[in-house]
């Protein structure tokens, strides 16, 4: 059974950045797998994604040229860099595959304070 854990989360100021990491255990190798995050009222959505077997990367557009999607040279980690960021990008933020294949993890706090 695949275990998701997420980390990295704060608080922190209006162009400050974070680095959030996602442990996926019970598998050996991360492909397709993404970062998303639920606002406070909102729906969870898709924020940055390794697609076609981790050959592609998507971002939503808000977060284009900010957020930064990597995999880490243990294979089942998954990073995601967020710089600049902005009172609009907290959030809960979780990792799962990009149709959210496994369970969901508990996610990790960002909060941006203006």
């Amino acid at each position: 059974q695949v275990q998701l854990v997420e980390s990295g989360g704060g608080l922190v100021q209006a162009g400050g950045s974070l680095r959030l990491s996602c442990v996926a255990s019970g598998i050996s190798v991360i492909n397709n797998m993404a970062w998303y995050r639920r606002a406070p009222g909102k729906q969870r959505e898709l924020v940055a994604a390794f697609t076609s077997g981790g050959a592609l990367i998507n971002y939503i557009d808000s977060v284009k040229g900010r957020f930064t999607i990597s995999r880490g040279n243990v294979k089942n980690t998954l990073f995601l860099q967020m710089n600049g960021l902005k009172p609009e990008d907290t959030g809960v933020y979780y990792c799962n595959t990009p149709m959210g294949a496994y369970s969901w993890g508990q996610g990790t706090q960002v909060t941006v304070s203006s």
